[in-house]
């Protein structure tokens, strides 16, 4: 059976063809920005946000591909009852990372696997992180630096990259962090028989 990544992150990617899962891409595209604010405003969780985004974009690619299990994945960011989004321009980043200095946050990644066009797996991964009391210096040559790469989080940062260096903990593993919660989907696929186990 094909598995199908219906996500454009690179970092997602990554992590798959690291671990040796066999898989392709198909981008979902679904206007997430109005979908979150959507149900924001109906007072949805966070990591519900997460949850609904990612099964949407799951299901829009299984509804054309149903012979094939496609992986739909999202993240949010928490900050005391705010969600954050990814930052449309530099200074959007450093206004964030400003809000998040010496500050505490959740990050929520949300897997959801459909299979023959339903849903028939899910998982939240959930990530605590404590960021340190920055100087404005720093985080304003910290975005400078890091633009390119930061602008498609939404935390403003990677902590695979300079990013590590914002933080003074982090409570969850890695790859919640990064956007995927790996080791389930390796659990599940490998139940499956996609992967060897």
């Amino acid at each position: 059976m094909t598995l199908i990544l219906a996500s454009t992150s690179q970092i997602r990617q990554q992590l798959l063809t690291a671990a040796g899962v066999p898989f392709t891409v198909q981008p979902a595209k679904i206007d997430e920005d109005t979908i979150r604010r959507a149900l924001q405003a109906e007072q949805a969780r966070p990591r519900d946000i997460a949850d609904t985004l990612a099964e949407m974009k799951a299901r829009k690619i299984a509804e054309k591909r149903p012979e094939c299990m496609v992986l739909g994945c999202d993240q949010i960011l928490e900050f005391q009852g705010e969600v954050f989004a990814k930052p449309e321009t530099p200074d959007d980043a450093r206004d964030q990372l400003r809000k998040l200095r010496g500050q505490r946050h959740k990050l929520w990644s949300a897997a959801v696997i459909y299979d023959n066009a339903r849903p028939v797996w899910r998982f939240m991964g959930e990530a605590r992180l404590l960021m340190r009391p920055l100087s404005d210096v720093y985080l304003n040559d910290y975005v400078d630096r890091n633009w390119h790469s930061i602008r498609h989080s939404v935390g403003c940062y990677k902590l695979e990259e300079e990013g590590s260096r914002l933080f003074s903990a982090v409570e969850g593993d890695s790859f919640t962090v990064m956007g995927l919660p790996l080791l389930p989907v390796l659990g599940y696929l490998g139940d499956r028989g996609l992967i060897p186990t």
